[in-house]
């Protein structure tokens, strides 16, 4: 997954395909990984409803070029991710 790429594609278990805007991403040095914080695109913003943001693990192939998100998989991850969506949002609002 590139930086400058914007936009993917999700496929569920019922093969029904969405699409996903890259909020932003991040590396663990802790974990060892790379993370993608993500929503789809479908989504509108307003007062009443708040975006859902997904968050997975990401594993690049070898070209780099595509790869696949993995489950978080421990407590320890999601409050390392929540910590910084905190940071970022509140980056977002100065």
């Amino acid at each position: 997954m590139e930086n400058d790429e914007k936009y993917f594609t999700v496929v569920d278990e019922q093969g029904n395909e969405e699409l996903h805007e890259i909020l932003f991403t991040f590396d663990s040095d802790e974990f060892n990984k790379s993370y993608v914080l993500y929503f789809p695109v479908d989504t509108e913003e307003n007062e009443t409803e708040e975006i859902e943001i997904h968050a997975s693990a990401f594993v690049p192939n070898e070209e780099g070029e595509e790869g696949s998100l993995q489950p978080i998989e421990t407590e320890e991850e999601w409050d390392m991710i929540e910590e910084m969506l905190n940071t970022f949002l509140a980056e977002e609002e100065e």
